[in-house]
């Protein structure tokens, strides 16, 4: 999702005190052995829809934010129906569609190098900071995302965060995409940890409902300001960015 001039002034402008915060959940005594991430949190996506302005100058962003609805509206309907593809097949035929009814003629040189934008993604600047005082915390860490493999390990070489993350787990490793719960129980699964030793950290809104459902305490890596889904769950903390999330791991022991 591309960010905006009132959003970049507004992750300048945050602090720890001003955005995080703490809900009271009956496991708060359990202690966090594994933090599971979403891709987002760690690769930052604005460089894919700065590509699209660039390519067709002032309609980038209308082609951006359809894109990107149908891309998660094709995720959730195909996991309703059970008719899965992965989520770079997904990704293409949300992009397909959204030029069309936009009216935008890309070639398929350009939607391949609108589509390749995803195997560029590096991290966001605090990303390798927070990342090292978790690890030196000694906590366990993992992805857990929609990205197929390919995605996930391209993201990871790009931004030389091999040997980071002990489990680099995929929807596509199960032929399905989050919110099914069993995408959700795939760390447990992978980190033969019970459910209250878990931290999930997503990037959107709904994956926070999605893991809360699932039983997660989760910290909402909320870079994009915006509030809750209506959905009957909060996250349990909420921050701007990862050094938020180190700040909250270390006042939660």
């Amino acid at each position: 999702m591309p960010l905006t001039r009132r959003d970049t002034l507004g992750l300048a402008a945050a602090t720890v005190a001003a955005t995080m915060i703490r809900t009271p959940r009956a496991t708060a005594a359990e202690k966090i052995e594994v933090v599971a991430f979403d891709a987002f949190p760690i690769f930052d996506p604005r460089p894919i829809f700065a590509g699209l302005e660039k390519m067709v100058p002032g309609r980038g962003k209308a082609l951006g934010d359809l894109w990107r609805t149908r891309q998660f509206e094709y995720t959730w309907l195909r996991t309703a129906a059970v008719e899965y593809e992965d989520f770079w097949k997904v990704t293409r035929d949300a992009l397909d569609y959204a030029s069309e009814v936009l009216k935008i003629e890309l070639t398929p040189q350009q939607a391949d190098e609108v589509m390749n934008a995803y195997l560029a993604l590096k991290p966001w600047q605090d990303t390798r900071t927070a990342l090292d005082k978790l690890r030196e915390s000694g906590l366990r860490l993992g992805f857990l995302s929609n990205f197929t493999p390919k995605m996930l390990q391209a993201g990871i070489k790009n931004s030389d965060l091999e040997g980071y993350f002990e489990q680099v787990l995929s929807a596509d490793l199960i032929g399905t995409f989050k919110p099914d719960p069993n995408t959700y129980r795939m760390v447990t699964d992978a980190f033969d940890v019970p459910v209250d030793n878990i931290l999930f950290v997503p990037f959107a809104a709904w994956d926070m409902a999605g893991a809360k459902w699932f039983a997660y305490e989760t910290f909402w890596v909320n870079r994009l300001g915006l509030p809750p889904e209506k959905l009957g769950v909060q996250a349990d903390g909420m921050g701007r960015n990862l050094n938020d999330l180190v700040a909250y791991l270390q006042a939660r022991t």
